[in-house]
């Protein structure tokens, strides 16, 4: 069952409830999922971190028996928004977060989010987004997370071997079919997630209600097309990584074991270090002036962002998710704002495939 005190349902807009057992806990916010009536948390808890380590490609997961007081707190904390994909860590990350969330919550108090894309085994039809790929992932998915249909299913990137048209068809006809409900997009071009829209209300398909794309203080390249475009069309916003794999919540100099090992973290952050450092110094300055972890004033100033509903954090440590759910209500002023921004350079466009 759920943890006392999250069994209500979340109500209209912004209002809230109390967040976990103890006194005096920060609430949780909600918002609606872009122009759908779905109530999503503030935060999503991202879930990568969770999977058998020796599976996959991430040797930093935490397994079956490290993972589920993570999930378990995020229930505690108000967190209802859980993201995962098929391709993290084999699979195994969909196993862990579905029988974690069987055993914390009933199924209609939860939004579970996972994707489709990255190969799941070798040969031909073991990845990508033709039709025949959507429709053995979807069953594949919902096999491992123990449940009748997902909430919102993204695509991981877009699929230059595919027609846009194939791919939008056959994610209409799973959500016709009862298994998905929503529909999402992740990092891309805003040339084309803008032709997503426009055939889906020509075909009468069910549109992209969100974006997951790449946001964070380290780089805002996405505020030049794609966040206009989702702020025109009511796509609600969910920035991965917005704290930059960490970097943002440490020494430049400082390291981790995932930074040591996560090969596509290195890459994404890789060409402007000099600038990059002086944004990392700049949250570091205005964390101290406020007495608060840096994690809180860098995820702050995501969540602040009128765009944005709901960024997805990462969680290995049990502080990570009281700095999370506390940066929602630290306010930044317009003078911080301007202060943890002026550093920034333009950047490569990165993480789009």
């Amino acid at each position: 069952m759920m943890p006392a005190g999250l069994s209500q349902k979340p109500t209209q807009g912004r209002e809230q409830y109390g967040a976990g057992c103890d006194q005096g806990a920060i609430a949780m916010e909600y918002r609606k999922l872009g122009r759908t009536s779905l109530d999503v948390s503030r935060i999503c808890l991202g879930c990568m971190t969770y999977g058998i380590p020796e599976r996959g490609s991430h040797p930093w997961t935490l397994d079956e028996e490290q993972s589920p007081p993570f999930i378990r707190k995020a229930l505690e904390l108000g967190i209802t928004f859980f993201d995962t994909a098929n391709s993290y860590s084999d699979g195994t990350s969909e196993e862990i977060v579905g029988r974690a969330l069987r055993e914390f919550a009933r199924r209609d108090e939860v939004v579970i989010a996972t994707k489709v894309f990255f190969p799941w085994r070798p040969g031909p039809n073991g990845g990508g987004l033709s039709r025949k790929a959507i429709m053995t992932a979807i069953d594949a998915s919902l096999q491992r997370l123990g449940t009748d249909y997902v909430d919102l299913y993204q695509i991981h990137r877009w699929d230059y071997g595919t027609p846009i048209e194939e791919t939008l068809e056959a994610l209409h006809d799973v959500v016709k079919a009862g298994k998905v409900r929503y529909l999402g997009a992740p990092s891309m071009f805003a040339w084309q997630f803008c032709k997503a829209p426009y055939l889906a209300d020509q075909h009468g398909w069910t549109r992209f209600a969100t974006m997951q794309d790449h946001y964070t203080l380290l780089n805002r390249e996405e505020e030049r097309e794609m966040l206009p475009l989702c702020a025109a069309e009511g796509i609600g916003v969910l920035p991965w990584s917005p704290l930059a794999r960490g970097r943002l919540t440490r020494d430049w100099d400082a390291s981790s074991g995932r930074m040591e090992t996560d090969e596509v973290g290195k890459g994404l952050y890789a060409a402007n270090a000099d600038a990059d450092r002086r944004v990392v110094e700049r949250v570091a300055e205005i964390a101290a002036q406020r007495g608060v972890p840096r994690a809180q004033v860098a995820l702050a100033w995501v969540a602040q962002k009128p765009f944005v509903t709901a960024p997805i954090i990462g969680a290995s440590k049990p502080h990570h998710l009281d700095d999370a759910v506390a940066a929602l209500s630290l306010k930044l002023t317009a003078e911080e704002l301007a202060a943890l921004e002026e550093a920034y350079v333009p950047h490569p466009v990165v993480g789009f495939s």
